[in-house]
């Protein structure tokens, strides 16, 4: 691993972009299956309950993006570091690490769901919900600060997994 790793902000968000159209595009083709599905069994969107809108939350959209994710980087990359010019390495195995790194990296993502769901069947009352939005929150920038600000460029996923993003000229000598 790289004490000093010399990847530029613009270049990190260049990736982020790249991988922000990525999980979109995933999210359109979902929402066009779902709603044909529910148009064509049921005629209708059914109503859920809290319990299977968090279900249907995880099992639809944050574990499938965490499994894309960590299949990409376990083979060097997403869709957005190869754009970027940078590549993952590890310490251990490539697939267990980029699991551990893209669970920790999405923890943000199904915590915001997981509030904003709560919220929107308790009307925004529910400790719960409140809880998981300021947890979603404060992981997602500790994250990115992480990123940002350490000479290393390791978030706290980065660290669990034994990982670490570098630019891809960079790889073949660390």
């Amino acid at each position: 691993m790289l004490k000093h790793n010399p990847i530029p902000v613009s270049t990190r968000l260049k990736e982020l972009l790249f991988d922000y159209f990525l999980i979109l595009a995933y999210l359109a083709c979902l929402t066009l299956l779902c709603l044909s599905f529910y148009f064509l069994v049921f005629g209708e969107i059914p109503v859920f309950t809290a319990l299977q809108s968090q279900l249907i939350a995880t099992f639809t959209s944050v574990l499938p993006i965490i499994a894309i994710f960590s299949w990409m980087d376990s083979r060097g990359g997403s869709w957005g570091k190869k754009k970027a010019g940078l590549r993952v390495v590890y310490q251990k195995s490539p697939l267990s690490s980029a699991l551990i790194r893209n669970s920790i990296k999405f923890l943000p993502w199904q915590l915001g769901h997981m509030g904003t769901i709560s919220g929107i069947y308790s009307n925004y009352t529910s400790p719960f919900g409140h809880i998981c939005t300021f947890l979603s929150l404060g992981l997602l920038i500790l994250l990115l600060v992480m990123a940002i600000k350490r000479k290393d460029k390791r978030h706290l996923g980065d660290l669990l997994a034994g990982s670490q993003v570098v630019v891809k000229k960079l790889a073949n000598i660390s």
